[in-house]
């Protein structure tokens, strides 16, 4: 059974070690090694992960499988007026198409709601495949950016969104 809770900053080395398990698996087809390493530190350090909770406003779900750690997502609420972020979405490999995703996007659309957000946006890689999960799940590609994260290295993303 598929628990989610409500994750915290004692959760960075849980969500962290899933990162490092799932990150491989996703983008090395789609992002060169260095890139890759780049972009994990950004988003995955100590003091990233800290910032995104205290001065990003991000909330994180952790994904549970018969008390295993199986996934994680973080969320804002009010990104935009009526609308909550979803900034990161991952199950780990050997769990994927078992409904995690499903159950934690349905998560954050009862949390969005309750907040008075009426849709939900996020931004996938344009050659994720989990770009399918998305669209399958009720989303719509509503267009496309490339993001600059320095280094030299873009982000080439679809703008995603759902209404609630």
């Amino acid at each position: 059974m598929i628990e989610v809770i409500q994750g915290s900053t004692g959760d960075y080395d849980v969500i962290k070690s899933m990162a490092e398990i799932i990150w491989p698996h996703t983008y090395s087809k789609i992002l060169s090694a260095e890139q890759l390493e780049y972009m994990f530190e950004m988003m995955y350090s100590r003091e990233a992960f800290n910032e995104q909770l205290s001065l990003k406003n991000h909330h994180y779900l952790l994904a549970k499988d018969n008390g295993k750690f199986v996934g994680f997502a973080s969320y804002e609420i009010n990104y935009r007026p009526n609308a909550t972020k979803i900034h990161k979405l991952y199950v780990l490999p050997d769990i994927q198409s078992r409904g995690v995703g499903r159950v934690m996007v349905s998560k954050i659309e009862n949390i969005a709601r309750k907040n008075g957000n009426d849709t939900l946006t996020l931004n996938v890689n344009r050659y994720n495949p989990s770009v399918k999960f998305y669209l399958k799940e009720g989303f719509t590609k509503a267009g496309e950016e490339d993001i600059s994260i320095g280094n030299g290295y873009l982000m080439e993303d679809y703008i995603m969104i759902k209404l609630l």
